[in-house]
């Protein structure tokens, strides 16, 4: 070390640096949502279990399940929503922890980009518009933000890391009268989604394909309610959803989840033509 890079480390600036840090500490405490270690925005074992490769858990949602002998829609998730990534992802959600955002925009990025060959063979070429699953608008003014935006971001650039062309659009929008998922079951779930999204034409003609390929993101599967009306909307508008990224996918009930990646077995592989299998 120079002595002026020491005297930098050991000057006044540094120590007064250093004293608001501690200050802040006091007042406004950090720990890892995921497991509670103090003094750690987000400890190495909480972000390990989101960086593993995505696995598929369509099988699991039970709303996506079309009844019309067509497969599901293909989902990936990073982790199973439970545990310390339950944790995490309630945190930045709904406790005002934006700053995970530099841990879940990354690691849904690297996902993006390792699923880009798969995606870009299922929109045959053309270009992939990411679209987010939207929340209402009470939810929106409630976090002060569109967290979801921030992921639909992340999972165009890391298709764009990989050489697949993709735009974030905001093709969809939540009608007045339909209240926020949360702590709703499967049935309720789907009759509040039920004509409650409607779709930004424009929005969708920004590819300039007669019919445009989309990749829809959303924080957490459940029932599959959010994706399947998304997935409806989308399609009656004239586009081919392709697939589905998430951050996190609830196990199936009766699911013991011993890991925050425990996730539902593999579904029965697509048919070879639609490049997902």
């Amino acid at each position: 070390m120079t002595d002026r890079a020491r005297r930098r480390a050991t000057g006044p600036a540094a120590a007064g640096l250093r004293w608001s840090r501690e200050l802040a500490r006091l007042v406004v405490p950090v720990a890892c949502p995921g497991c509670g270690a103090p003094d750690l925005r987000w400890c190495a074992a909480c972000r390990d279990l989101l960086g593993r490769p995505p696995a598929r858990v369509e099988a699991a949602a039970p709303r996506l399940d079309r009844l019309d002998d067509v497969a599901a829609l293909p989902v990936w998730a990073l982790a199973a929503y439970s545990g310390p990534v339950r944790e995490l992802v309630v945190a930045w959600k709904d406790r005002g922890r934006t700053d995970l955002d530099r841990l879940l925009a990354p690691r849904l990025r690297a996902a993006a980009r390792g699923l880009a060959g798969r995606l870009r063979q299922a929109g045959a070429g053309r270009t992939l518009l990411v679209v987010g699953a939207p929340s209402t608008a009470a939810s929106r003014r409630a976090r002060g933000r569109d967290h979801v935006g921030v992921l639909a971001r992340a999972a165009a650039a890391g298709l764009g890391d990989a050489g697949a062309a993709a735009d974030v659009v905001p093709a969809l929008v939540r009608r007045g009268g339909g209240r926020d998922q949360v702590g709703l079951g499967a049935r309720a779930r789907g009759r509040n989604l039920t004509r409650a999204l409607t779709v930004r034409r424009p929005a969708l003609e920004r590819s300039g394909d007669h019919r445009p390929a989309v990749l829809l993101v959303d924080d957490v599967l459940t029932t599959g309610a959010t994706l399947a009306a998304a997935e409806r909307a989308l399609e009656d508008a004239g586009a081919d959803v392709v697939a589905a990224l998430v951050v996190a996918a609830t196990p199936p009930p009766g699911t013991v989840t011993r890991t925050a990646t425990d996730l539902p077995p593999p579904p029965v592989p697509l048919p070879a033509a639609s490049g997902l299998a």
